[in-house]
């Protein structure tokens, strides 16, 4: 599970910003919206709520993890040398626009805590370390750091990184300025940190902005009886008025829906378009003054069902992965009680693997006690500098019963748009 990420120098974050999963010793809700960490020295939330105006910031702090994430995918396979990295600074300092941008990500997995860090510019990686808490002691597995004066870099490797000398500098020597260690050992079959290397790779799932959810994953569970049961829960226990879900086979595109003639590509890659044999999606209804039915394209359908269904087969992978899935703009064409609904279905004992949520919104019924505890309710506005300041509820100490949603209207949290007079 994710205990918490910072980034630093990143687009609009100049500073140190740290976003923490982290329960403070509040009880409200505790069975539900916490989980006991594995070394049972403190509680994980299983859900969080980034509020603020547009351009605060919110969808930078998605993107830096997101940027984190793809690095350690790709830099040892698609990244070549010379090449620079995709990163970008906090540009309106010019001390800052010199600077390697940061980001440290904190997790558990089986038991151990691992702190994983990376700083880096666009021409090359200028640290990177690894530190492991098996039995809740520390262990520096690796370290290495660029040092401009000698225009090379240092490395450390300590008494617990496994691998005889020659392997070690095999890894070392084959890892490139703009590539990561920990990616190309892995790739160099490094097994000590495959899990570390796959827990960023699969368990984080980010949804930058212009990044939908794969409708290529709930068309698969369509196609299977017992997954297909499960997106019809999931539908109907969001009070979407469809009997069933039916997943039909059809050629050609002439009768396709444009949205569905680019996912048959993908279901049939490399045959030509007219020979393609294409699923559609068929949701049924019942008459209301016959016991028939009548079926209508899910994309005749309301954005609203539309966009319930492209979550569903993601949702359910993340929940049945322990995935942690970060979602920008949750809400977006969504009621206010579905997007409840898809935070709710976190926030429960039913999360057995304990998957975990944090989204981006600008629905503010969300703001509730009886769905999100305190320290699940967190805040981006720009600071003096004009960069992102991200912060917790907690720091405002509000009552138990204070009227969160009408607080933050009224100002009293900060993070709301200023809305000036326009002159005629």
């Amino acid at each position: 599970m994710l205990i918490e990420f910072s980034v630093t120098n990143y687009r609009s974050i100049r500073s140190r910003q740290t976003l923490s999963l982290v329960a403070s010793a509040d009880t409200a809700h505790q069975e539900g919206n916490t989980v006991a960490t594995e070394a049972k020295d403190m509680r994980l939330l299983r859900s969080a709520v980034i509020y603020g105006p547009n351009a605060a910031g919110k969808s930078n702090l998605l993107r830096a993890l997101e940027m984190l994430r793809q690095l350690v995918q790709n830099s040892s396979t698609a990244t070549q040398e010379g090449q620079r990295l995709p990163l970008t600074p906090f540009l309106l300092a010019g001390q800052s626009r010199e600077e390697p941008s940061g980001f440290e990500v904190v997790f558990e997995l089986d038991g151990t805590r691992y702190e994983y860090c990376v700083e880096a510019s666009a021409e090359r990686i200028t640290k990177e370390w690894l530190v492991a808490y098996p039995l809740g002691r520390p262990q520096r597995w690796f370290e290495r750091e660029y040092k401009p004066d000698k225009n090379a870099c240092e490395w450390w490797f300590g008494p617990h990184f496994k691998g005889e000398r020659k392997q070690r500098q095999v890894w070392q020597n084959s890892t490139r300025s703009n590539a990561l260690f920990l990616s190309t050992a892995v790739q160099l079959n490094n097994e000590q940190l495959r899990s570390v290397f796959d827990w960023i790779v699969h368990k984080l799932i980010v949804l930058v902005p212009g990044v939908q959810l794969n409708p290529l994953l709930s068309l698969e569970m369509l196609r299977q009886d017992d997954s297909r049961l499960r997106v019809m829960r999931f539908m109907q226990a969001a009070d979407i008025d469809i009997d069933r879900l039916e997943l039909r086979e059809e050629e050609g595109l002439s009768s396709i829906p444009p949205l569905m003639q680019g996912i048959a590509g993908l279901l049939n890659p490399g045959q030509p378009l007219g020979q393609q044999r294409v699923w559609r999606v068929l949701a049924w209804h019942k008459r209301v003054d016959e016991g028939d039915e009548v079926a209508f394209d899910l994309f005749d359908e309301s954005d609203g069902t539309q966009k319930l269904f492209e979550f569903a087969g993601g949702w359910l992978r993340a929940l049945d992965s322990g995935a942690s899935l970060f979602v920008d703009e949750l809400d977006r064409s969504l009621h206010p009680k579905l997007t409840r609904y898809l935070v709710e279905l976190f926030n429960s004992n039913d999360n057995r693997k304990n998957a975990q949520l944090v989204f981006t919104t600008h629905d503010t019924t969300l703001l509730d006690p009886d769905l999100l505890r305190r320290d699940q309710i967190w805040f981006v506005e720009k600071n003096k500098e004009r960069a992102s300041h991200v912060y917790s509820l907690l720091e405002f100490s509000p009552r138990k019963d204070e009227a969160l949603e009408r607080g933050y209207l009224k100002g009293r949290y900060g993070a709301i748009p200023l809305i000036g007079r326009w002159e005629w």
